[in-house]
């Protein structure tokens, strides 16, 4: 029975997927409104904190297939319509396409007339008979130099790229294999790959360690993996696989191939940095060594060819965010507008990493993970929850549902643009966190926390980030 109803639970979140990916229409941020897409993302969260519920009762092999099957379900669910909060995979479709052309992606903005020649329709369309463009997710830019109207499908569409080599090793990869006519669905069937490899790399994690094989659900079935990792393809779910990966080999003894991961993971997204303290110990030489050769040798065929303009777009997106101003920083902002929020923020995720290097158990670094990934996402609060892709693994490899609240919050971010109700949401996801840590660790917490606050820096041993001191 509790097997039966959990494939209940899974067939609705999947049918619930479909509607919302293959029937509604692209999400609109600037209307203000609630759009059909709010609800029904409440509804898919709803249904997948009823199916891991339920999935706790189920015994034996059926756990592993229901995780497997839902996995596979859910994700193909997801790939039953364009992206449709995010064009981002527009910007991957192309740097692809160009690089296949044999022109670096860091060389032209995609609207520049040099490469007129390798546009295609579905990202570049006519204009409608009025010379206008038809709207969201079709936008009107201009050609560099002739100031001519393009319709485009690329979002920034006058700036260079801002991803970094391995990322763009992966785009010119896909559309070699597909070529530059095949649309959103290549990077679609990529995500849902990396996420299934990511559930099975899970399941083999969580069994050696003999933890409770259910926990893998916790990735396997979020409705944050299937709708920004697969619907709409963002690269970060990749990043979350190799930071997966560098984690299980560091904890596993092989520190070099994990470090040479973790370049990888870097190489991909920049943000997967901040998993590195949990992974360095007390010999943190040959994690940093392997990551920073990984990473600059990703990066030499790119400075080669463009020097300095391998930055790309990053400089003018970070300042665009408002992160060099502090502007981004929601709930920091509140007590120290303005950069002395950057100031902050930069002390308090430094804070963090030392705290994070210094505790946790080499041999089981996933809840140090979960630590440094976790309050950096609260202290920076990002408007694009698709960056909590790199939190969920950890959550999953450890149990502490109670992270989801960080996720969540910067998912209704997203799709309500209100800074109140942005600020009351982050501020209860850090309440929601604390006390169920607090819950978790028994009776004696509060000291135990004050002697860490007293002697942060003490030697590893019983100090170390475990079930009691997570708090």
């Amino acid at each position: 029975m509790r097997t039966a109803v959990t494939a209940i639970l899974l067939a609705l979140s999947t049918a619930t997927t479909v509607i919302a990916v293959a029937t509604l229409p692209v999400y609109n941020d600037k209307t203000g409104q609630l759009e059909p897409l709010f609800y029904l993302t409440i509804l898919l969260w709803v249904l997948f904190a009823l199916a891991v519920l339920m999935l706790r009762r189920v015994e034996g092999r059926a756990v592993v297939v229901l995780v497997l099957a839902g996995s596979l379900g859910i994700g193909v669910a997801a790939m039953t319509g364009p992206p449709n909060t995010s064009t981002d995979s527009a910007r991957y479709a192309w740097d692809g396409i160009v690089q296949n052309a044999g022109i670096s992606p860091y060389r032209y903005v995609p609207t520049d007339p040099a490469l007129e020649h390798l546009r295609q329709d579905w990202l570049f369309p006519a204009s409608d008979a009025d010379g206008s463009c038809p709207g969201r997710p079709i936008m009107e830019s201009v050609e560099p130099g002739t100031d001519t109207v393009v319709c485009t499908a690329i979002n920034r569409g006058t700036v260079p790229t801002i991803y970094p080599p391995a990322s763009e090793i992966i785009f010119a990869a896909v559309r070699f294999v597909v070529g530059p006519e095949a649309q959103f669905w290549p990077l679609q069937l990529l995500g849902l790959l990396t996420s299934l490899a990511t559930t099975v790399l899970l399941l083999k994690l969580l069994q050696r360690r003999a933890l409770p094989l259910w926990w893998a659900a916790l990735w396997g079935w979020s409705p944050l993996v299937a709708t920004e990792g697969v619907t709409n393809s963002h690269i970060d779910i990749v990043a979350a696989l190799l930071v997966v990966v560098a984690t299980a080999l560091v904890a596993s003894g092989r520190r070099w191939r994990g470090g040479a991961a973790l370049g990888a993971a870097i190489g991909a997204k920049l943000i997967p940095v901040i998993a590195a303290p949990a992974l360095l110990g007390r010999r943190p030489l040959g994690v940093i060594a392997a990551s920073v050769l990984v990473f600059a040798l990703l990066y030499v065929p790119y400075v080669v060819s463009d020097g300095i303009g391998v930055l790309g777009y990053l400089p003018g997106y970070l300042s665009e965010e408002g992160y060099e101003s502090g502007n981004r920083f929601i709930l920091v902002s509140l007590i120290a507008p303005g950069f002395a929020s950057t100031v902050i923020v930069a002390v308090l995720v430094m804070i963090t990493a030392v705290l994070v290097w210094s505790k946790t158990d080499p041999a089981n670094p996933a809840l140090g993970q979960l630590v440094m990934i976790g309050v950096t996402l609260m202290v920076v609060s990002p408007r694009y929850p698709w960056y909590a892709l790199l939190l969920v693994p950890m959550i999953a490899m450890t149990g502490r549902w109670e992270w989801f609240a960080v996720p969540l919050a910067l998912t209704y971010r997203f799709l309500v643009p209100s800074l109140e109700i942005a600020r009351l949401l982050l501020f209860v996801a850090i309440v929601v966190v604390v006390v169920v840590s607090i819950k978790r660790s028994g009776p004696g917490v509060l000291s135990r926390v004050k002697h860490e606050l007293r002697h942060p820096l003490a030697p590893a041993g019983g100090s170390q980030f475990d079930n009691r001191t997570v708090t």
